[in-house]
């Protein structure tokens, strides 16, 4: 590119063609909305059988082709406008180096040289020193004193500055150009066509990283990541549609896990960033890790496509730890009552939370909508919960993964305060939820200054504990905690950190003994003898209200209200493992608590059937 083409170069018209491809990625945006949205209902509510099950795969295929073109020639335009938008930053540049030299009457060559004309005198003959060109560079130079005893051209140093202000600009459009150049020309679809598998969707993904190395000046610095929920709804509200689009396009994965933003706006960033993490993890080996978030997407991404009632709505999704997934059954923009429940110990994004946790969510929803049509329930992996092992517990039995409940409270509370943000309704009622470790996250999160934002009740579910001595602490008032705790459910009967430290040491003691008499089935024998022992020596003299993370939330001393569950099997007498721990939203298998849980998240929590305190 010469400075000639530079200063004629009509960057209107690359965003004239940046507009044209916007105008496809939106009509295939609208395609494969009117088939999720209207065709295959349509289906659904007409057909049965193979005939359904043909026709909607078929529309399913057409419809992720729509989506993949949406992606691709979003892509394109912003690429273009990004484009337009750095060429103009070398063209003002040049153009102002040229009003310079119009203004000095210097002469602009066609190589960029700059001319100029005699001026100033000799310091002995006085007589006019001739006039000079000045060669351009974009290298920085090194000054020099004037030779003795003589006065350079006063022009000269003036001409120089503008040779070389042309060259930086002529070789900085000359790089930009090279730059997109090379990502345009990655933009193509795979010779075959397209195809809905899951390598077009690795390079939609690699196409996507190429134009955020591009787009960041011009759209990501943009993002305010650092300002509150309301801040970032109201950046949003600001913007031009052709600007959200092309947010959309680029940084789904952004715009679509920035607590503020609409709902409806998360959910179309991620389920394109769904589409594209699932081609990232397809498209690399991958460990262990990874291939199990992947089948965790891929069985997210099935449901998403299903569709169902409630609708569902994908607020943010993740690889990064173990994994993020919300989902919310029902808009929690519109909802006048929403719920965001905290899944517990072991919970990670893979197959098993898009089967169990998500169906809690989903359970809620549909009961809450029997008290009040107007409810919404969110699932919320959106912190690392503990992964149990056994040298978790035994390195770390003083704070047992407490650390994770803390740093999951902070971003909690973010989110809790983009619910409230973003809800449409004057007052609408919000309820936190925890299960599990999840109830110790809640606690610790309603324990921070100013407690959960705009959270109207709590919910504790076969909780540990949650940090706190009584339910005054949780901020809402004693009143407005609700805690269910099966009988037989082992996560609530956690021994206090006295009777676990002195189990541990008689263990540890008994096995020794055990071993020297018995060999390894004495050591065995002795360990647990040992454990026995030392837990009830200290179980006298611990206090009988304090579980793992404090005083047990269905104690009377806590002072929460207790509602009524089944006491669920025994762990071991009953062979029913660990089920009295997961039964609290499963109303086939709890109904009685299932209903009480939609009771508090449909703002009835004064219908509740209640339980006797521990």
């Amino acid at each position: 590119m010469t400075w000639t083409q530079l200063r004629e170069l009509k960057c209107s018209e690359l965003e004239g063609a940046a507009d044209g491809w916007g105008k496809v990625s939106n009509r295939a945006d609208a395609a494969r909305d009117r088939i999720d949205k209207q065709l295959l209902a349509g289906l659904e509510a007409t057909q049965e059988g193979e005939a359904l099950e043909a026709a909607s795969a078929r529309l399913g295929e057409l419809s992720r082709n729509f989506q993949y073109v949406y992606v691709e020639c979003g892509l394109i335009r912003t690429t273009l406008n990004s484009l337009a938008q750095e060429l103009r930053g070398a063209q003002r540049m040049l153009r102002a180096a040229l009003d310079d030299a119009d203004g000095l009457k210097f002469t602009v060559h066609a190589d960029g040289s700059v001319g100029y004309p005699a001026a100033g005198e000799h310091l002995i003959t006085r007589d006019k020193l001739p006039g000079g060109t000045a060669e351009g560079s974009a290298l920085p130079r090194l000054l020099s004193p004037p030779p003795a005893l003589t006065a350079p051209n006063p022009h000269a140093a003036k001409a120089q500055e503008i040779a070389d202000t042309i060259a930086c600009a002529v070789g900085e459009a000359n790089r930009i150009d090279a730059r997109y150049t090379a990502t345009l020309l990655k933009l193509t679809a795979p010779r075959d066509g397209l195809l809905t598998s899951d390598a077009i969707w690795t390079d939609a993904h690699g196409d996507a990283t190429a134009v955020r190395g591009l787009a960041d000046e011009y759209l990501r610095d943009s993002i305010p990541r650092e300002k509150s929920p309301a801040e970032r709804g109201a950046w949003w509200g600001g913007l031009t549609q052709e600007r959200r689009e092309e947010y959309l396009a680029v940084y789904p994965d952004e715009i679509g896990n920035l607590d503020g933003i609409p709902a409806e706006v998360r959910d179309a960033a991620n389920r394109d960033n769904l589409a594209l993490l699932i081609g990232k993890l397809e498209g690399r080996a991958g460990d262990e890790g990874e291939r199990t978030r992947l089948a965790g997407l891929r069985a997210i991404d099935e449901q998403v496509r299903s569709g169902g009632h409630p609708p569902m709505f994908l607020l943010g999704i993740g690889e990064h730890g173990n994994g993020r997934a919300i989902v919310s059954y029902g808009n929690p923009d519109t909802a006048r009552n929403v719920s965001v429940y905290v899944p517990g110990l072991g919970t990670s994004l893979d197959e098993e939370f898009a089967r169990n946790d998500l169906k809690r969510a989903r359970d809620t929803a549909v009961g809450a909508r029997e008290y009040d049509a107007s409810s919404a329930s969110i699932v919320w992996l959106g912190y690392d919960a503990p992964q149990l092992s056994a040298a978790d517990v035994a390195g770390n039995t003083d704070v047992m993964f407490a650390d994770q409940a803390r740093v999951g409270a902070v971003a909690y509370n973010e989110f809790m305060s983009g619910v409230s943000a973003t809800n449409r309704n004057e007052d609408p009622h919000v309820t936190a939820i925890g299960h599990s470790y999840g109830s110790l996250t809640v606690g610790q999160a309603a324990q921070r200054q100013g407690g959960i934002p705009g959270a109207d009740d709590i919910v504790l579910l076969g909780s540990p504990g949650t940090g706190a001595a009584s339910a005054d602490e949780l901020g809402v008032g004693r009143r407005h905690v609700f805690v269910g705790a099966a009988e037989n459910d082992p996560v609530t009967a956690m021994p206090a950190k006295i009777e676990a430290r002195g189990m541990a040491t008689g263990a540890v003691s008994g096995a020794v003994v055990g071993a020297a008499v018995g060999g390894p089935l004495g050591a065995a024998a002795g360990g647990l003898g040992g454990a026995a022992a030392a837990f009830f020596a200290q179980d006298a003299q611990a206090d009988d209200r304090e579980i793992w993370f404090g005083t047990d939330p269905a104690h009377e001393a806590f002072g929460a209200r207790r509602f009524r569950v089944e006491d669920g099997p025994r762990p071991l007498g009953d062979r029913g493992r660990f089920t009295a721990h997961t039964n609290y939203f499963n109303p086939d298998d709890d109904e009685e608590s299932a209903r009480n849980i939609a009771k508090v998240v449909a703002g009835r929590g004064d219908k509740i059937s209640t339980q006797e305190h521990r």
